[in-house]
Protein backbone atom coordinates (compact mmCIF):
# COMPACT_ATOMS: atom_id res chain seq x y z
CA UNK A 1 0.00 0.00 0.00
CA UNK A 2 1.32 3.22 -0.98
CA UNK A 3 2.35 5.42 2.00
CA UNK A 4 0.15 8.75 1.87
CA UNK A 5 0.93 11.78 4.99
CA UNK A 6 -0.88 14.12 6.20
CA UNK A 7 -0.93 17.74 4.89
CA UNK A 8 -2.06 20.99 6.49
CA UNK A 9 -2.16 23.25 3.53
CA UNK A 10 -5.61 23.09 3.07
CA UNK A 11 -6.47 23.70 6.88
CA UNK A 12 -3.85 26.63 6.56
CA UNK A 13 -5.97 28.06 3.82
CA UNK A 14 -9.54 28.29 5.33
CA UNK A 15 -11.27 30.88 6.61
CA UNK A 16 -13.64 30.98 9.90
CA UNK A 17 -17.15 31.25 9.49
CA UNK A 18 -16.97 35.66 8.75
CA UNK A 19 -14.41 35.41 6.35
CA UNK A 20 -11.74 36.29 8.24
CA UNK A 21 -8.39 34.73 8.94
CA UNK A 22 -8.45 32.40 12.01
CA UNK A 23 -6.37 32.75 15.05
CA UNK A 24 -6.55 29.30 15.42
CA UNK A 25 -5.92 25.93 13.68
CA UNK A 26 -6.98 22.65 15.17
CA UNK A 27 -6.28 19.01 12.82
CA UNK A 28 -7.29 16.36 14.75
CA UNK A 29 -6.50 12.51 13.13
CA UNK A 30 -5.92 8.97 14.10
CA UNK A 31 -2.56 8.14 15.47
CA UNK A 32 0.98 8.13 13.00
CA UNK A 33 -1.12 10.22 10.77
CA UNK A 34 1.51 12.72 10.62
CA UNK A 35 0.24 15.82 12.44
CA UNK A 36 2.95 16.72 14.09
CA UNK A 37 5.45 15.95 11.48
CA UNK A 38 3.81 18.26 9.20
CA UNK A 39 3.38 21.10 11.66
CA UNK A 40 6.88 20.88 13.15
CA UNK A 41 8.74 21.38 9.65
CA UNK A 42 6.18 23.77 8.89
CA UNK A 43 7.31 26.11 12.20
CA UNK A 44 11.09 25.51 11.03
CA UNK A 45 10.61 26.73 7.81
CA UNK A 46 8.70 29.68 8.88
CA UNK A 47 11.48 30.48 10.75
CA UNK A 48 14.22 30.20 8.71
CA UNK A 49 12.78 31.61 5.12
CA UNK A 50 11.37 34.66 7.72
CA UNK A 51 12.88 34.70 11.33
CA UNK A 52 9.48 33.74 12.94
CA UNK A 53 9.90 32.44 16.24
CA UNK A 54 7.52 30.09 17.56
CA UNK A 55 6.76 28.69 20.70
CA UNK A 56 6.12 25.11 21.89
CA UNK A 57 2.96 24.90 24.31
CA UNK A 58 2.91 21.92 26.90
CA UNK A 59 0.97 21.39 29.50
CA UNK A 60 2.89 20.94 32.70
CA UNK A 61 6.85 21.80 32.87
CA UNK A 62 8.04 18.52 33.51
CA UNK A 63 7.19 18.28 29.79
CA UNK A 64 9.99 21.27 28.73
CA UNK A 65 12.75 18.61 29.88
CA UNK A 66 14.23 17.11 26.50
CA UNK A 67 12.13 19.09 24.17
CA UNK A 68 14.57 19.49 21.46
CA UNK A 69 14.54 15.14 21.54
CA UNK A 70 10.89 15.67 21.28
CA UNK A 71 10.22 18.07 18.34
CA UNK A 72 13.24 18.28 16.71
CA UNK A 73 15.16 14.77 16.20
CA UNK A 74 12.24 13.32 13.54
CA UNK A 75 12.13 16.27 11.61
CA UNK A 76 15.44 16.72 11.43
CA UNK A 77 16.78 13.18 10.18
CA UNK A 78 13.89 14.18 7.14
CA UNK A 79 13.87 17.78 6.68
CA UNK A 80 16.82 19.32 8.16
CA UNK A 81 19.93 17.37 8.47
CA UNK A 82 23.35 19.03 9.56
CA UNK A 83 20.91 20.94 11.80
CA UNK A 84 21.01 21.29 15.69
CA UNK A 85 18.62 21.86 18.17
CA UNK A 86 19.84 22.82 21.47
CA UNK A 87 17.45 24.45 24.68
CA UNK A 88 18.30 26.45 27.51
CA UNK A 89 16.10 26.76 30.84
CA UNK A 90 15.67 30.32 32.26
CA UNK A 91 13.64 31.77 35.44
CA UNK A 92 14.47 28.65 36.94
CA UNK A 93 12.63 25.88 34.56
CA UNK A 94 9.30 28.55 34.08
CA UNK A 95 10.60 28.67 29.94
CA UNK A 96 13.02 27.14 27.67
CA UNK A 97 14.92 29.01 24.83
CA UNK A 98 15.22 27.08 22.26
CA UNK A 99 18.04 26.95 19.59
CA UNK A 100 18.99 25.90 16.24
CA UNK A 101 22.84 25.72 15.21
CA UNK A 102 23.01 28.44 18.25
CA UNK A 103 20.33 31.13 16.82
CA UNK A 104 17.56 31.60 19.05
CA UNK A 105 14.48 30.39 17.30
CA UNK A 106 11.68 30.14 19.99
CA UNK A 107 10.60 29.36 23.14
CA UNK A 108 9.21 25.99 24.92
CA UNK A 109 6.20 27.16 27.35
CA UNK A 110 3.71 24.73 29.98
CA UNK A 111 0.04 25.81 30.48
CA UNK A 112 0.02 25.28 34.44
CA UNK A 113 3.21 28.16 34.39
CA UNK A 114 0.35 30.87 32.91
CA UNK A 115 0.64 33.21 36.17
CA UNK A 116 4.41 33.02 36.15
CA UNK A 117 5.12 33.51 32.05
CA UNK A 118 2.62 36.97 32.48
CA UNK A 119 5.97 38.51 33.91
CA UNK A 120 7.94 37.45 30.63
CA UNK A 121 4.93 38.22 28.13
CA UNK A 122 7.65 40.83 26.46
CA UNK A 123 10.25 37.98 25.27
CA UNK A 124 7.57 36.42 23.31
CA UNK A 125 6.25 39.49 21.63
CA UNK A 126 8.43 38.46 17.93
CA UNK A 127 6.96 34.96 18.39
CA UNK A 128 4.49 34.39 15.28
CA UNK A 129 2.97 31.06 16.03
CA UNK A 130 2.31 29.00 18.87
CA UNK A 131 2.41 24.86 18.84
CA UNK A 132 0.01 22.86 21.03
CA UNK A 133 0.32 19.22 20.53
CA UNK A 134 -1.64 16.21 22.10
CA UNK A 135 -4.28 19.57 23.34
CA UNK A 136 -6.27 16.59 24.15
CA UNK A 137 -5.37 13.89 27.09
CA UNK A 138 -5.70 10.43 26.91
CA UNK A 139 -5.99 9.90 30.66
CA UNK A 140 -8.05 13.19 30.99
CA UNK A 141 -5.36 14.82 33.10
CA UNK A 142 -5.88 18.28 32.38
CA UNK A 143 -4.60 21.30 34.35
CA UNK A 144 -6.71 23.11 36.66
CA UNK A 145 -9.17 25.90 34.96
CA UNK A 146 -7.04 24.56 32.03
CA UNK A 147 -9.21 27.15 29.58
CA UNK A 148 -8.68 29.66 31.51
CA UNK A 149 -5.19 29.45 31.58
CA UNK A 150 -4.96 28.78 28.30
CA UNK A 151 -6.57 32.07 27.33
CA UNK A 152 -3.64 33.62 29.51
CA UNK A 153 -1.01 31.97 27.82
CA UNK A 154 -2.50 32.97 24.49
CA UNK A 155 -2.89 37.18 25.68
CA UNK A 156 0.78 37.27 27.59
CA UNK A 157 2.25 35.85 23.72
CA UNK A 158 0.14 38.23 21.45
CA UNK A 159 1.52 41.40 23.45
CA UNK A 160 3.70 43.99 22.60
CA UNK A 161 5.36 44.30 18.94
CA UNK A 162 4.13 47.74 19.06
CA UNK A 163 0.83 46.49 19.50
CA UNK A 164 -2.10 46.29 22.40
CA UNK A 165 -3.29 43.30 20.95
CA UNK A 166 -1.07 41.28 17.80
CA UNK A 167 -2.04 38.29 15.74
CA UNK A 168 -0.69 35.17 16.91
CA UNK A 169 -1.34 32.06 14.80
CA UNK A 170 -1.96 28.87 16.97
CA UNK A 171 -1.90 25.48 15.85
CA UNK A 172 -3.50 22.46 18.38
CA UNK A 173 -3.23 19.39 17.36
CA UNK A 174 -5.05 15.68 18.61
CA UNK A 175 -5.49 12.44 18.37
CA UNK A 176 -9.25 11.44 18.74
CA UNK A 177 -9.78 11.15 22.16
CA UNK A 178 -12.80 12.90 23.54
CA UNK A 179 -15.80 14.30 22.36
CA UNK A 180 -16.11 16.13 26.16
CA UNK A 181 -12.90 17.50 25.99
CA UNK A 182 -12.36 21.00 27.58
CA UNK A 183 -10.87 22.85 24.09
CA UNK A 184 -14.53 21.47 22.28
CA UNK A 185 -17.01 22.24 24.98
CA UNK A 186 -15.60 25.97 25.00
CA UNK A 187 -15.48 25.92 21.29
CA UNK A 188 -18.89 24.10 21.47
CA UNK A 189 -18.19 21.72 18.73
CA UNK A 190 -18.88 18.93 20.98
CA UNK A 191 -22.36 18.33 19.30
CA UNK A 192 -21.44 19.12 15.84
CA UNK A 193 -19.06 16.36 15.00
CA UNK A 194 -19.47 12.85 13.37
CA UNK A 195 -17.73 10.22 11.63
CA UNK A 196 -18.52 12.24 8.51
CA UNK A 197 -17.76 15.83 9.72
CA UNK A 198 -14.02 16.88 8.00
CA UNK A 199 -13.86 20.72 8.39
CA UNK A 200 -15.42 22.91 10.54
CA UNK A 201 -15.57 27.12 10.59
CA UNK A 202 -15.91 28.51 13.77
CA UNK A 203 -15.91 32.13 15.06
CA UNK A 204 -11.72 32.98 14.97
CA UNK A 205 -11.44 29.24 14.42
CA UNK A 206 -11.30 26.50 12.06
CA UNK A 207 -10.97 22.79 12.67
CA UNK A 208 -10.04 19.71 10.49
CA UNK A 209 -11.39 16.03 11.49
CA UNK A 210 -8.97 14.08 9.61
CA UNK A 211 -8.37 10.25 9.23
CA UNK A 212 -5.45 8.03 6.82
CA UNK A 213 -6.74 4.50 5.73
CA UNK A 214 -3.38 3.44 4.58
CA UNK A 215 -2.33 4.48 8.37
CA UNK A 216 -4.89 2.25 10.02
CA UNK A 217 -4.50 -0.58 7.46
CA UNK A 218 -0.65 -0.78 8.16
CA UNK A 219 -1.61 -0.34 12.45
CA UNK A 220 -3.72 -3.40 11.63
CA UNK A 221 -1.53 -5.43 9.94
CA UNK A 222 1.42 -5.70 12.39
CA UNK A 223 1.96 -7.94 15.29
CA UNK A 224 1.17 -5.81 18.19
CA UNK A 225 -2.45 -4.93 16.49
CA UNK A 226 -2.69 -8.65 16.11
CA UNK A 227 -1.93 -9.33 19.34
CA UNK A 228 -4.08 -7.40 21.04
CA UNK A 229 -6.99 -7.41 18.42
CA UNK A 230 -9.92 -7.09 21.18
CA UNK A 231 -8.33 -4.38 23.17
CA UNK A 232 -10.37 -0.74 22.92
CA UNK A 233 -7.44 1.11 21.92
CA UNK A 234 -6.72 -0.46 19.13
CA UNK A 235 -10.29 0.54 17.69
CA UNK A 236 -9.58 4.09 18.38
CA UNK A 237 -5.68 3.74 16.51
CA UNK A 238 -7.45 1.91 13.61
CA UNK A 239 -11.34 3.12 13.59
CA UNK A 240 -12.62 6.56 13.40
CA UNK A 241 -14.11 6.76 16.44
CA UNK A 242 -12.84 8.98 19.83
CA UNK A 243 -10.82 6.93 22.42
CA UNK A 244 -12.59 8.00 25.92
CA UNK A 245 -16.11 8.20 24.18
CA UNK A 246 -16.72 4.33 22.77
CA UNK A 247 -19.29 5.86 20.32
CA UNK A 248 -22.78 6.66 22.02
CA UNK A 249 -25.15 5.26 19.75
CA UNK A 250 -28.81 6.98 18.55
CA UNK A 251 -31.40 3.67 19.48
CA UNK A 252 -35.47 2.86 20.94
CA UNK A 253 -34.79 1.02 24.25
CA UNK A 254 -38.27 -0.66 25.73
CA UNK A 255 -38.18 -2.84 28.90
CA UNK A 256 -37.90 -2.39 32.94
CA UNK A 257 -36.62 0.97 33.57
CA UNK A 258 -35.73 3.22 36.45
CA UNK A 259 -36.44 7.36 35.83
CA UNK A 260 -32.98 9.36 37.19
CA UNK A 261 -34.37 12.49 36.39
CA UNK A 262 -35.34 15.27 34.27
CA UNK A 263 -33.62 17.85 33.00
CA UNK A 264 -33.80 21.25 30.75
CA UNK A 265 -31.84 22.99 27.65
CA UNK A 266 -32.36 25.56 25.78
CA UNK A 267 -36.56 25.51 26.81
CA UNK A 268 -36.71 21.55 26.03
CA UNK A 269 -37.20 18.99 28.96
CA UNK A 270 -35.55 15.54 28.16
CA UNK A 271 -35.22 12.19 30.34
CA UNK A 272 -33.17 9.77 31.71
CA UNK A 273 -33.71 6.05 32.59
CA UNK A 274 -31.14 3.53 33.52
CA UNK A 275 -32.04 0.21 31.75
CA UNK A 276 -30.38 -2.10 34.64
CA UNK A 277 -30.80 -5.06 33.10
CA UNK A 278 -28.83 -4.00 29.83
CA UNK A 279 -26.99 -1.55 31.95
CA UNK A 280 -27.67 1.41 29.77
CA UNK A 281 -28.27 5.18 30.58
CA UNK A 282 -31.13 6.51 28.07
CA UNK A 283 -32.31 9.90 26.89
CA UNK A 284 -35.73 10.44 25.35
CA UNK A 285 -38.05 13.14 25.77
CA UNK A 286 -40.92 11.35 27.26
CA UNK A 287 -40.92 13.25 30.58
CA UNK A 288 -42.69 12.06 33.81
CA UNK A 289 -44.31 15.20 35.15
CA UNK A 290 -44.05 13.96 38.61
CA UNK A 291 -40.69 13.20 39.10
CA UNK A 292 -39.61 15.58 41.61
CA UNK A 293 -35.37 15.70 40.44
CA UNK A 294 -35.31 18.29 37.84
CA UNK A 295 -32.10 20.23 36.55
CA UNK A 296 -31.63 23.35 34.27
CA UNK A 297 -28.09 24.34 33.18
CA UNK A 298 -28.85 28.05 32.98
CA UNK A 299 -31.14 30.57 34.72
CA UNK A 300 -33.32 31.35 31.29
CA UNK A 301 -34.14 27.54 31.83
CA UNK A 302 -35.16 27.78 35.36
CA UNK A 303 -38.57 26.80 36.49
CA UNK A 304 -41.00 25.81 39.26
CA UNK A 305 -39.32 22.73 41.10
CA UNK A 306 -35.76 22.83 38.93
CA UNK A 307 -32.87 22.79 40.60
CA UNK A 308 -29.38 24.22 38.69
CA UNK A 309 -27.25 21.52 38.20
CA UNK A 310 -24.24 22.99 40.71
CA UNK A 311 -26.80 21.68 43.19
CA UNK A 312 -26.80 17.68 41.62
CA UNK A 313 -22.98 17.55 40.90
CA UNK A 314 -22.90 13.57 42.40
CA UNK A 315 -25.81 12.48 39.89
CA UNK A 316 -24.13 14.36 36.55
CA UNK A 317 -20.59 12.72 37.75
CA UNK A 318 -22.20 9.38 37.21
CA UNK A 319 -23.99 9.87 34.03
CA UNK A 320 -20.77 10.73 32.80
CA UNK A 321 -18.96 7.58 34.22
CA UNK A 322 -21.73 6.06 32.18
CA UNK A 323 -21.31 8.03 28.94
CA UNK A 324 -17.41 7.41 29.26
CA UNK A 325 -17.76 3.60 29.57
CA UNK A 326 -20.04 3.56 26.54
CA UNK A 327 -23.07 2.66 28.11
CA UNK A 328 -25.19 5.75 26.84
CA UNK A 329 -28.23 5.26 24.53
CA UNK A 330 -30.39 8.47 22.71
CA UNK A 331 -33.75 8.18 20.97
CA UNK A 332 -32.84 10.70 18.74
CA UNK A 333 -29.54 13.45 17.72
CA UNK A 334 -31.65 16.25 19.59
CA UNK A 335 -31.42 14.01 22.41
CA UNK A 336 -27.89 13.05 21.85
CA UNK A 337 -26.72 16.85 21.81
CA UNK A 338 -28.71 17.76 24.34
CA UNK A 339 -26.69 14.95 27.04
CA UNK A 340 -22.88 16.53 25.73
CA UNK A 341 -24.04 19.97 26.56
CA UNK A 342 -25.04 18.51 30.17
CA UNK A 343 -22.27 16.38 30.68
CA UNK A 344 -20.09 19.33 29.71
CA UNK A 345 -21.01 21.33 32.86
CA UNK A 346 -20.53 18.48 35.00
Amino acid sequence: MKNIYYDGTKLLSLKDQNGLTPSIYISTSNRSAGKTTFFSRYLVNRWKRHGEKFILLYRFNYELADVPDKFFKEIRSLFFPGYEMTSKARAKGIYHELYINEKLCGYAISLNAADQLKKYSHLFSDCARILFDEFQSENDHYCPNEIQKFLSVLTSIARGGGEQVRYVQVIMLSNLVSLLNPYYVALGVSDKLDNKTKFIRGDGFVMEQGFLDSVAEKQKQSGIFRAFAGNDYNKYTTEKIYLNDNYTFIENMTGKNNYLVTFKIGGTSYAIREYPEKGIIYCDQRIDETYPVRLVIDADDMDVNYITIKNNSYLLNNLKWFFEHGSFRFKNLACKNAVFKLLSLS
